[in-house]
């Protein structure tokens, strides 16, 4: 899958929009483009490289799915909720799009939570 493809399927999902947040914080992260519900994040990639997504992952799987070549801890958020799964064909494209999935559902049954208390 290409990354006009990839961004074209994360933007599938209601009620999600786009957004590159980081552009005036770190000179290596100004090309990080991160897809959202409401104000939460559920999946975010370097537009300049597209080597790899991370996204929002069960806890109870992550452990198994990283047994998985092509998917390992996320730089610079916490292991124990994110995964990286690579985007250079070690990881098929279906597996992709269903981590993609469950990560959105993830995400949006938290924040449709919090916005109905």
């Amino acid at each position: 899958m290409d990354i006009e493809a990839f961004r074209v399927f994360c933007l599938s999902f209601p009620d999600t929009h786009e957004g590159m947040p980081f552009q005036g914080f770190f000179k290596n992260s100004k090309s990080i483009l991160v897809f959202y519900i409401g104000k939460k994040m559920f999946c975010f990639f370097d537009i300049d490289k597209f080597d790899y997504c991370t996204l929002k992952c069960d806890p109870e799987a992550i452990e198994e799915l990283r047994e998985h070549k092509g998917i390992q801890k996320p730089f610079n958020l916490s292991w124990k909720h994110w995964i990286s799964v690579a985007l250079d064909g070690s990881v098929s494209e279906d597996m992709i799009k269903d981590l993609v999935t469950k990560s959105y559902e993830l995400v949006s049954a938290t924040t449709t939570k919090r916005i109905n208390k």
